[in-house]
């Protein structure tokens, strides 16, 4: 009898891979491997899917080692990763380039192709407007850049998709990537529409599946390199910012997160299929429940690329130096990879404004954190304006190990947050939804048991208001700022 499944995470800078004792809602083993990310020109975000690949091995093989489980105890693996990332593959299933992850930003001239043709339309029909996160304009590009690529191509499928089929899976995309990707409705069906205005063939979308559904077995090549069963069910998993949500706990309407990874998330849990054109919409994997979210370009890279200009300080040190200075003396904004949601703008450009000779690195590194807790609020004023609750705040993923920030988020948002204490992610979730997929967990709602709860950070009432302040500012910045970004961007192209 099995007891134990194994999620695996496909993320922008690292693959992660926890192996769970599912009777004792625990993990067990878990291990990490880096992955490059390429942007060798403007507007540029790329992957290789075969150090992905390796990634996986390399991870399976540790968390087996170091549990001393013995294979014949997993009873499935899941995988997840970041949406919607292109991988274009052949008739076999093997990559014909490498992956464009989905804060690329070179379809621009096709995204207001399509916007012009049907925008309005692929709202309604898709819950999410035609941005740089829509797959049909990067298609599109590849057709129109790169056509010896292009006629090798058969399919586009999603990274964790990938991983799945490279491992034994049949040739499919998971639901919220093909959701998020416009070219399938909220019902789950191709989007015609979007095909015809792309000139793109129906069958380049391979099979649709949803969440805890088996998409194949492990084959005997994967199973050599990965030390586990040949046969072993391989089970869809989903996008990494729903299954980091659903893992962490969002799963009852009120509930919402924001996740401090290398991109920066919020999600919020509705019973409806809320559509906005300034926010994504994805399905909850709890059947029927839904998770309108916002996905913001840079959080964590930002921060990751202030601290290779100071020189690689210590991001604690940072924290420290940048606790001493005052609140949102210098602003900061955000979008140096343009920027998804709520504005949907790849031509918007970074800045630091403010600055005079008595400032600082602290002051800039602390407004690099109050920039990213800015757009965090920005997306929360659009969830009340279209009447999504907010009740029981969570934060997670790797900048939630630093007190100033969720202590700055906690300040800009006005309300407590609930860190989750050594929270995995979305590999969690993908090794529970492996679990539900074999019948080992019969509840989709049995996540709380795999979480704990730290102490809630609460707003800090001496900076609340010069948040508030600061805020609006920062706004009113943005607003100016954005014509001079769209020059600057078309001199780039150009």
């Amino acid at each position: 009898m099995p007891e134990f499944t194994i999620g695996v995470d496909i993320g922008t800078t690292g693959t992660k891979t926890v192996l769970v004792d599912v009777g004792q809602a625990r993990i067990v083993a878990q291990a990490s491997s880096d992955s490059r990310l390429y942007a060798d020109a403007p507007g540029q975000a790329e992957a290789d899917p075969a150090q992905w690949l390796d990634n996986v091995h390399t991870g399976v093989r540790a968390v087996l080692a170091e549990s001393r489980v013995a294979p014949e105890r997993v009873g499935a693996l899941a995988t997840t990763g970041m949406v919607p990332a292109v991988v274009p593959v052949d008739r076999n299933g093997t990559p014909v380039r490498r992956a464009m992850l989905q804060n690329d930003a070179r379809a621009t001239t096709q995204i207001d192709q399509l916007k012009n043709a049907l925008d309005v339309d692929a709202l309604a029909a898709t819950g999410s407007a035609i941005t740089q996160q829509s797959v049909a304009p990067t298609a599109m590009w590849l057709r129109d850049h790169e056509p010896e690529t292009w006629a090798r191509t058969a399919h586009l499928v999603g990274s964790y998709d990938w991983v799945l089929m490279a491992l034994g899976a049949r040739p499919h995309v998971e639901l919220n990537w093909a959701i998020e990707s416009g070219l399938a409705t909220i019902e789950a069906g191709l989007f015609g529409p979007m095909f015809a205005a792309a000139g793109l063939a129906a069958d380049l979308v391979p099979q649709v599946l949803s969440p805890g559904m088996q998409a194949g077995e492990l084959g005997s090549e994967a199973a050599a390199a990965t030390g586990l069963p040949t046969g072993l069910p391989l089970i869809v998993g989903g996008a990494d910012h729903v299954l980091s949500a659903y893992a962490a706990g969002v799963n009852s309407p009120g509930d919402w997160l924001v996740k401090l990874g290398g991109a920066g998330d919020i999600l919020a849990a509705s019973d409806d299929p809320v559509v906005d054109a300034r926010l994504y919409l994805d399905a909850h994997p709890v059947p029927g429940r839904w998770l309108p979210n916002g996905c913001m370009a840079t959080s964590g890279s930002l921060i990751r690329w202030f601290q290779t200009l100071s020189g690689g300080v210590d991001l604690m040190a940072l924290d420290a130096e940048a606790e001493t200075r005052a609140p949102a003396e210098v602003l900061c904004l955000p979008y140096f990879l343009g920027e998804k949601s709520p504005l949907h703008d790849p031509d918007l450009r970074g800045a630091f404004v403010g600055l005079d000779l008595a400032h600082t690195r602290a002051d800039m590194y602390r407004s690099v954190l109050e920039a990213i807790a800015f757009g965090f609020k920005h997306h929360t004023e659009v969830f009340s304006s279209i009447g999504v609750g907010l009740r029981r705040a969570m934060v997670t993923n790797g900048g939630s190990r630093s007190v100033l920030w969720k202590q700055i988020l906690a300040d800009v948002l006005d309300t407590p947050l609930t860190p989750i204490i050594g929270h995995p992610g979305a590999s969690l979730g993908a090794a529970v939804v492996a679990a539900v997929g074999i019948d080992m967990l019969d509840d989709w709602d049995s996540t709380e048991g795999f979480r704990t709860l730290g102490d809630p950070v609460t707003p800090d009432p001496r900076h609340v208001d010069r948040y508030a302040e600061a805020y609006a500012e920062w706004r009113t910045l943005g607003d100016i700022l954005t014509p001079v970004s769209h020059r600057i961007a078309r001199k780039a192209r150009s």
